[in-house]
């Protein structure tokens, strides 16, 4: 074999660094204006299978070809390592992990933890705001300043990596800026639009003939239901599953349905098997997303379709966009998955207020395991600025929307948007998780502000997500409006609109505290991992606890200390540490469903020193008086007797409907019990007797 024609510091390139040729002693850089055009064909055949002859050879635009010998007579190209960074909501998230499955698929499973040992390098963008944009154009001036330092480190013999770093720009930022992104002294090298990300491997193949790699087309139907995504958190108990994709609002201000298409649906079969999937790797927790989540439309598998015009929307509220054929709504994919997942928690965003058709709140009310916190998008407060944003409904009918579903979930916690400045994302982590509110709108007056000030003060959010409004192209606002609001004016009012959401946020804390809440134990609290855990709530509040033993409901009177993916029942008690005392390690669920039966409530509660709080016990039967389920609700003694009855006949009737009991049985000696079945009487459904 000819002696190496690349000086003594290019042998070492090949020693260490996870190359097939690694354990070998030599490797060579040959000038790639010498071998390219004779060498082309035969790496073209290498990189499409396996080339059975005595060396490896890989060109590279970098003006190098790396010829490595093999002992085995056939090469095999490895590929490369991933860096991956993600940017904006949390369909940005999955869509990562989605990515991470397609590349493992093709033998891309190295993941590295920083882009300076990478060889690939994703960033998975986002384009709601012009904030978040210059976020992502500064990481990529990182970047491409790596990409230059490894020519520099090649010629000095100081690499870590064989191949100059990929740099993959993916997302709604690809498919809005893909011009100005290539053209941008060609730091980049792929571009990938949401819906072409099963086309990654080849475009980065393109990369090594010497091509940009670009595919921004949006789809019609892809909504990689055949993926598993890759979970990017191996150790959470809880996960994201993607729905569905797309939007078709077209709300005056927003790029997503340019950036992320029309919407589509995935089919319930692959949602109920994907968190199947997550249920046996002990995910305890999912939150379902789409862009327009609860416009869930599931057409692929009902035989006799609904025609579009039964689409039930919110009284009061309308769409621009109508439905031509109604399958499965968002209501039946929920029933179906509470129903064949009990033990399982699930969480939905982001909705649209337009469509919360009646049987949706009233599953919401009935399950167990669907969290009780409704995201409502409100974006303003004022009819006239919701008319220039297109969204399709009045500050009144947003109000009404809001009492009713007070009405029907009393316990319910609501969050919201809102557009108005940078300073949100600070506000939001300091307030467990904030959601939306667009302050300074084009033509927003004052008084359109103080709307908007008011309805936050009306409504009560238990969270928000504020911005100001970012003029972004391609929208109606951008062809329509003038951006007339200065930027100072804009400042002020998110600054006014976090003012006024943490009077009110504040609030609605302190009244939790002192109520009985069921909280998922999601890990070790920063402040004190040794000795405190931290979880969440049914509402979304994140609250902290002493790891003590506490009773077990299924070890009799053992107890334990909780672990990450208990469910623990205790109380709030401070609102500034978010503090919480346990009672119990609970089964979040008691028993399946079976076709018919009886629920009894004993109402007559007794006192529990230990735990300081009242005790109302539900036990259900089946026909033949056989033990089905039991549960307790701890209430706390500041309640008043009627009050906790209530509560507990409540209680009951959410059993019975859970678990398909069709009799009710108070047995108390209090004449409150016979008062309670009437305020309650909401939650007496048609085939339930008492």
């Amino acid at each position: 074999m000819a002696a190496p024609l690349a000086p003594p510091t290019a042998a070492r390139l090949g020693r260490g660094l996870g190359h097939p040729a690694s354990s070998r002693s030599l490797c060579w850089l040959l000038p790639g204006s010498v071998l390219k055009n004779i060498l082309l064909l035969v790496f073209k055949k290498l990189m499409h299978g396996q080339l059975p002859i005595l060396l490896a050879i890989e060109f590279h635009v970098t003006g190098y070809i790396i010829i490595f010998p093999t002992e085995s007579g056939t090469a095999t190209v490895r590929k490369g390592r991933i860096y991956h960074e993600t940017y904006g909501c949390q369909m940005n998230v999955n869509d990562m992990e989605i990515v991470l499955s397609i590349m493992k698929k093709e033998g891309y499973n190295d993941i590295v933890p920083d882009p300076e040992s990478a060889e690939i390098i994703f960033i998975n963008t986002c384009a709601i705001r012009d904030n978040a944009e210059q976020k992502v154009w500064q990481r990529l001036n990182y970047f491409w300043f790596l990409k230059r330092q490894w020519k520099a480190n090649v010629a000095g013999g100081r690499s870590k990596s064989l191949r100059p770093p990929k740099i993959a720009v993916l997302g709604c930022m690809a498919e809005r800026l893909k011009e100005k992104i290539l053209d941008s002294d060609k730091m980049v090298d792929v571009v990938c639009g949401p819906d072409a990300y099963r086309d990654l491997p080849r475009l980065l193949q393109e990369v090594d003939y010497g091509q940009k790699g670009i595919n921004t087309l949006l789809s019609l139907e892809e909504t990689y239901a055949d993926i598993t995504p890759v979970r990017i958190s191996d150790n959470s108990v809880t996960a994201f599953v993607s729905i569905m994709r797309g939007c078709n609002n077209m709300c005056s201000f927003c790029i997503v349905p340019f950036t992320r298409g029309r919407e589509r649906s995935r089919p319930v079969s692959s949602v109920v098997r994907e968190v199947g999937e997550l249920w046996d790797a002990g995910i305890k927790e999912v939150m379902l997303l789409g862009q327009n989540v609860n416009s869930y439309n599931d057409t692929s598998e009902v035989e006799e379709l609904e025609p579009g015009k039964n689409w039930q929307l919110s009284e009061g509220f309308s769409s621009r966009c109508k439905v031509k054929n109604m399958g499965l709504r968002f209501a039946d994919l929920l029933d179906q998955l509470s129903l064949e997942y009990p033990e399982m928690r699930f969480r939905f965003t982001s909705p649209h207020p337009k469509d919360f058709p009646d049987e949706l709140l009233y599953l919401m009310r009935d399950r167990h395991n669907i969290c009780k916190l409704i995201h409502l998008p409100a974006q303003s407060g004022s009819t006239e600025v919701l008319e220039r944003m297109k969204r399709g409904y009045t500050r009144e009918a947003y109000l009404e929307l809001v009492q009713k579903i007070r009405n029907v979930i009393p316990d319910v916690g609501l969050s919201s948007d809102f557009i108005s400045g940078d300073a949100s994302m600070l506000i939001s982590r300091k307030l467990h998780e904030i959601k939306a509110q667009i302050a300074g709108f084009c033509g927003e007056t004052e008084d359109d502000h103080a709307d908007t000030l008011s309805l936050v003060r009306d409504v009560g959010y238990d969270m928000a997500y504020m911005f100001a409004y970012s003029m972004r192209e391609k929208t109606h606002a951008h062809r329509n409006y003038e951006d007339d609001v200065p930027n100072d004016v804009k400042q002020r009012r998110l600054a006014e609109l976090i003012n006024t959401f943490r009077e009110t946020t504040r609030k609605i804390y302190d009244s939790q505290i002192g109520t009985t809440q069921v909280v998922l134990v999601e890990g070790p609290n920063k402040r004190a991992p040794e000795t405190e855990l931290f979880g969440k709530t049914d509402r979304g509040h994140r609250v902290s606890f002493t790891s003590l033993p506490v009773p077990h409901t299924s070890e009799g009177d053992g107890a334990r200390k909780p672990v990450v993916g208990d469910f623990v029942e205790g109380k709030k008690i401070i609102f500034l540490l978010a503090f919480f005392v346990i009672y119990r390690i609970i089964l979040f669920v008691t028993s399946e469903k079976p076709m018919a039966g009886v629920v009894k409530i004993n109402l007559d509660a007794s006192l529990h020193a230990e735990t300081l709080s009242g005790a109302t016990g539900v036990v259900a039967c089946d026909d033949h008086g056989e033990f089905i389920a039991a549960a307790t609700w701890y209430l706390p003694l500041i309640s008043i007797v009627d009050s906790a009855e209530i509560t507990a006949i409540q209680n009951g009737f959410m059993l019975a409907a859970n678990i398909g009991c069709n009799r009710l049985i108070i047995e108390s000696d209090s004449t409150f019990a016979f008062e309670g079945v009437n305020q309650v009487d909401a939650y007496l459904g048609p085939d339930l007797r008492v």
